[in-house]
């Protein structure tokens, strides 16, 4: 039996909406980007706009968490698209800086990486995308 007199909606909540839509947008990204998953390849935008910073640095500037960053740094070390040294000041921190092909993946897949937010945004005018963004950026 179905509860008629219940005022919560599914499809009215911003948290199903926005996972629904994170969905649709990994599921774009992942077809066109396979190389690395849209966590990894924002650590390598983020070192690619600032230049080498300690992992606790990077988490906080790509907004992760400090486990979610020593996975996404330990997987990026692996495919070699991101290189660690200790830091000499401090052997306790952890420096992490683009190498070669990190820097090569990221130049070479930035136009693509702005091909997927367009198809993810393309049910839009230019505009609500805009205005979306906007009011997204408030909430963070």
């Amino acid at each position: 039996m179905v509860d008629t007199t219940l005022d919560y909606v599914l499809d009215d909540q911003i948290g199903y909406v926005l996972r629904r839509v994170t969905q649709r947008h990994l599921s774009i990204f992942s077809e066109h980007i396979p190389e690395v998953t849209t966590t990894q390849f924002a650590v390598l935008a983020r070192l690619a706009e600032t230049g080498p910073m300690s992992q606790n640095q990077l988490g906080r500037a790509a907004a992760m968490d400090a486990a979610t960053i020593k996975g996404v740094v330990d997987r990026l070390a692996k495919l070699g698209l991101v290189m660690t040294a200790a830091d000499p000041d401090d052997r306790r921190r952890l420096t992490v800086a683009l190498s070669p092909a990190g820097s090569a993946l990221f130049r070479t897949r930035t136009e693509t990486a702005l091909a997927v937010s367009d198809a993810t945004l393309a049910p839009l005018s230019t505009a609500e995308r805009k205005t979306l963004l906007a009011l997204l950026t408030r909430l963070t």
